[in-house]
């Protein structure tokens, strides 16, 4: 597997992956915990036979395992297949397919359309005073006007996928998570080695 921020012996393919957490053991588990109780219910209104509250626990048990059963086979589904969240290669930046769906389905930004790429920054609601950053890949150079003169307020909406101003970046924006194996400057190092395109820094002004 390549390391990170480092292309592959071909010199083309640069893959950025999700790393296994323990959170994500711990979620899995979780989700397994879930389901036997759900299949608990399942096997308790079975035994109970016939009756109103048999029937409440049957539902209940179904639907848990329904719900949870679907979240532990995606959750487990996607860290077995550790399939990229951000690739560059000889076609262009390219944003695959998330499993199970065929990564044929993924899209790809030809180089040739990649304007600017601009790194910014927003608050998260899931905690107080936390910030999330962001890459983006402008294929316009509207966007990469709007990215270098716009007030920070404005930049949000790079991010947003209701905002028909900015539409065209949408597929393009991407949320630089902790658990990727790649850093920021190393996704900007990477990309500007395949198209040498202004970098626009908005993350602190």
């Amino acid at each position: 597997m390549d390391r990170p921020g480092e292309p592959d012996a071909s010199g083309e393919v640069f893959a950025v992956r999700n790393r296994v957490t323990w959170w994500g053991v711990w979620q899995l588990l979780a989700l397994l915990i879930l389901c036997l109780a759900s299949a608990g219910f399942v096997g308790g209104a079975v035994m109970r036979g016939t009756g109103v509250g048999s029937l409440a626990f049957l539902l209940l048990g179904v639907a848990g395992l329904a719900l949870f059963g679907a979240g532990l086979v995606m959750s487990a589904g996607g860290m077995l297949a550790r399939r990229p969240v951000l690739v560059f290669d000889a076609d262009g930046v390219r944003r695959p397919a998330r499993w199970p769906l065929p990564r044929a389905s993924g899209r790809v930004l030809p180089w040739t359309d990649v304007t600017a790429i601009t790194a910014l920054r927003r608050s998260v609601a899931h905690g107080r005073g936390a910030e999330q950053d962001y890459v983006v890949f402008l294929p316009t150079a509207e966007l990469a006007e709007l990215a270098r003169t716009a007030e920070r307020p404005r930049l949000v909406a790079l991010t947003m996928r209701d905002v028909p101003a900015t539409a065209e970046a949408v597929p393009w924006c991407f949320a630089v998570e902790a658990g990727w194996d790649a850093r920021l400057p190393q996704i900007v190092k990477q990309a500007r080695r395949r198209r040498p395109v202004p970098v626009i820094d908005r993350r602190l002004k």
